[in-house]
């Protein structure tokens, strides 16, 4: 029995943080291997000359180069690597740009291991379809298989226009939120902060940190780690 090769993954990413935590995930899915990150346009085309490249996770916003300019730029190099783009922009006119150029997933920050596994799973499978298609139906499950059914599920209790409330209070303070400070620029209580502070952390788009300096117990300190985008 042959055992099919992994899907080599490259990581372009300026925010060494997230490209750790986005390299993390991606090893942590069966059937995919990254080989390599970069902070720069400039870089991937490096990594792209080393070594076989079969997917480029890449954000869009680099310090060098427009992330779809970067991937216009590969396909006139003769670079075939497909493209999943990772971004906070929702500027659909960009949607539209990137399918063109072999942009199959968009993945909007900040996400979940979750969100990108399942972004991954379905790559796999849309790679993994051959052979010649039997008809229509067949044609439009493999194109299916991109789809996401329904907008990837935050852990239980979480919503997205609360999560997105709290992502802009924490980005919006470069020097880091409490709990407490996130729930009152919110509106919504201190625990429930809390749970969305810790879900930022644990999706690598924000880190904490002890604060002393008050009576009692130190609060843990929350800063965002995304540059904004």
């Amino acid at each position: 029995m042959t055992v099919a090769e992994p899907i080599r993954v490259l990581v372009v990413e300026d925010d060494p943080v997230a490209a750790d935590a986005h390299v993390m995930y991606v090893g942590r899915v069966p059937g995919f291997v990254a080989v390599g990150k970069a902070h720069t346009g400039a870089e991937a085309r490096r990594a792209l000359e080393r070594s076989k490249v079969d997917l480029l996770l890449l954000d869009l916003h680099l310090p060098d180069v427009h992330g779809l300019q970067l991937a216009r730029s590969l396909r006139a190099a003769g670079y075939h690597a497909d493209v999943i783009a990772v971004t906070s922009a929702r500027d659909l006119a960009v949607v539209r740009e990137g399918v063109s150029l072999g942009v199959v997933q968009y993945v909007l920050k900040p996400f979940t291991f979750a969100t990108l596994r399942d972004r991954l799973v379905r790559y796999a499978e849309f790679r993994g379809a051959a052979g010649e298609a039997s008809g229509q139906d067949e044609v439009d499950r493999a194109l299916a298989a991109l789809r996401a059914p329904s907008p990837a599920a935050l852990p239980k209790g979480l919503s997205a226009p609360t999560l997105e409330r709290v992502t802009v209070a924490l980005r919006d303070c470069g020097e880091g939120l409490t709990a407490a400070g996130v729930a009152e620029a919110v509106g919504i209580s201190r625990i429930t902060a809390r749970r969305y502070l810790e879900h930022l952390v644990e999706a690598g788009r924000a880190v904490r940190s002890p604060q002393y300096g008050t009576v009692g117990r130190p609060e843990l300190q929350y800063r965002w780690v995304g540059r904004g985008r």
